[in-house]
Formats: structure tokens, C-alpha cells, sequence
């Protein structure tokens, strides 16, 4: 018999049937895949393992559950006694934005909470973050959310962060509807890549209003969107972080009828008891840093005149 083949049979029969198996499992895994393989084993065997309809356990199913559940029910609990204990190592994913300016700190919170706390990093956007997940390469993934994650991805908003044009200081622009009303926008847009969330939101929010801005300049970082600005080779599109202050000589144009973006955590399964304790960190960190930016005044001056949709 294949061992695989008896996990996903022990998933099956403990959640009483293959799509809530599928919801259930602690790696990313298809309903069809589990079904080939659940038939692949009864053939195996010559056995029936399981009713479909309703679901019910044959009497060779439940002997082979019986006999199976004790070992792979142990895995986890073996797993931390083999570590010496509680497993305190977590596998993290996160943008280049998070690793920078919060992480740090919700690091140094997880320490001062979990004693013997120990993590690993890795980086991506949202997609390359599912991917890892899904291959079991990282516990926990923290990005802004574009799209709704793939079926057997949990998420949690965590904050929303509203985006910005940014101008040198001694810009004559002052909102962006200035911008927005010229009939062909000469003006240069720093940006990032065109697959970038923020800038397909973007892009996104300007067509629905029949505007047409597309970017002249596509840098590799939000640093280099200040910089350039800051230079004076354009206006950049940014999204207004509370612990990123703008450099002297850039200011910036507030977009209050464009949609923010959500940023939040994604996990593959049932989070660890580590990782319950990590996104409850992580939860407690951006309603601080939310009733900070709630509190911060705008920028004197930047506020934008809502723009009139053409459709």
C-alpha cells in the first residue's frame, strides 16, 4: 500500500468526505487528485473504502481507519518530541516593503513572547507566496492582496493603505485632479513593474474613469519611485505606508476616491499553534499602525477634488 495514498484516505474518513478533506489537509491539494488516488488504493486493495453519496465508511474502510489513525494521528505530537518540544520555528514569506520597515519589530515581539522563537525568510508578491504555501516552502505569507487566493489558501486583511502620487517640492501641481483634467497627460509616471499590484490597481481605478496615464518609468522598488521623483523626473505612484516618511523635496497628492489596497496574511491548512501566534502579532502591529495613519493630518494643500467618471 502507498503510504501517501493511507494519509489522504485518513484525511478523508476523519472529515467525512474528499471536498472537506480538501479544505482540511495541511498541504495544498485538489479534490480530483485526492479522488485518483483514494480509487488508485481500492483498487489496490479490491476493496470499497468508503459510500459517496452519502458519505459512510464500508466495513474495510472503518478496520483500515481504525488501524491507521493512531500513527498518523501521533505524526505531529512525535514531531515536536523528536525537537525537544514545542516547534518554535515559523517560515516566512513577505514583500521587500514588509521585510524592511515591520518586520523587524513583529520579530522582536514573537521573541519577547515565545522563548527559543526561531524564523526563516523568503521573498514575493502575492502569486509567488501562494505558490510556496502550496508546495508546504513557507507556514506564513504576508503580502498586499490583488486578487482573491486560490482555494485551499486561508487570508486575513490586515490593513489597507491608500494610494499616492508623489511630486517634487516645488511642483506647481497641488492635486491630482490638475493632473487628471489635463486632456493628454504629458507629465512622466514613475512606477513600478506593470504586474505590481499597486500599479495594475491603478491603472485599473484611471481606466473607469476614462483616463489614460501609463507609465514612463518602471523602477524595481518604491525607493527608487521616491528617487526618481525626488530628481525631478515625474510624478510617482506610491501608497502612503505610516512608517515611510517622504524624503525632503517630495510631497505628495492624495487619492481619497481611488480604492486602497489590502494587505494582509496568507497560510495553506490550519495555521500552528505558533502561527495562530504570529498573525495575532501581526494583527495587534497594524491596528497600531492604523490608528496611527487615522491620526496623521494630510498633507497641507495635496488634497484631491474628486474626479468625475466618464462611464
Amino acid at each position: 500500500m502507498n503510504v501517501h495514498h493511507l494519509e489522504l484516505f485518513h484525511h478523508v474518513a476523519r472529515n467525512g468526505g474528499v471536498s472537506a478533506a480538501a479544505r482540511a489537509m495541511p498541504y495544498g491539494i485538489q479534490q480530483p487528485a485526492i479522488s485518483s488516488q483514494i480509487l488508485q488504493l481500492e483498487d489496490s486493495l479490491g476493496v470499497t473504502l468508503y459510500q459517496r453519496r452519502p458519505f459512510q465508511l464500508t466495513r474495510e474502510g472503518q478496520a483500515l481507519h481504525d488501524f491507521i489513525a493512531p500513527f498518523f494521528d501521533g505524526l505531529a505530537e512525535m514531531g515536536n518530541r523528536l525537537r525537544g518540544g514545542t516547534e518554535q520555528r515559523l517560515r516566512i514569506a513577505s514583500v521587500e516593503i514588509v521585510q524592511r520597515d515591520y518586520l523587524p519589530e513583529l520579530l522582536m515581539r514573537m521573541r519577547r513572547r515565545k522563548q527559543g522563537f526561531h524564523f526563516t525568510l523568503a521573498h514575493g508578491r502575492q502569486q509567488e507566496i501562494e505558490d510556496m504555501l502550496t508546495a508546504q516552502e513557507v507556514d506564513i505569507g504576508l503580502s498586499t492582496l490583488m486578487h482573491k487566493p486560490a482555494a485551499n489558501i486561508e487570508s486575513r486583511e490586515l490593513l489597507r493603505l491608500p494610494m499616492v502620487l508623489l511630486v517634487p517640492q516645488h511642483s506647481q501641481l497641488h492635486t491630482a485632479a490638475q493632473i487628471f483634467a489635463q486632456d493628454r497627460i504629458d507629465l512622466p509616471l514613475v512606477s513600478l513593474e506593470g504586474k505590481d499590484a499597486l500599479s495594475r490597481s491603478f491603472q485599473a481605478a484611471l481606466r473607469q474613469r476614462g483616463i489614460e496615464w501609463l507609465p514612463s518609468l518602471e523602477v524595481g522598488s518604491l525607493d527608487l519611485v521616491l528617487r526618481f521623483v525626488a530628481e525631478g523626473f515625474g510624478a510617482g505612484l506610491a501608497l502612503r505606508h505610516p512608517r515611510v516618511e517622504l524624503p525632503a523635496g517630495v510631497r505628495s497628492l492624495e487619492l481619497d476616491d481611488f480604492p486602497p489596497l489590502s494587505f494582509g496574511a496568507m497560510w495553506n491548512g490550519r495555521l500552528s499553534p505558533l502561527g495562530e501566534v504570529f498573525l495575532a502579532e501581526a494583527a495587534t502591529l497594524a491596528g497600531e499602525l492604523a490608528t496611527k495613519m487615522t491620526a496623521l493630518p494630510p498633507p497641507a494643500s495635496t488634497h484631491v477634488a474628486s474626479s468625475t467618471p466618464t462611464n
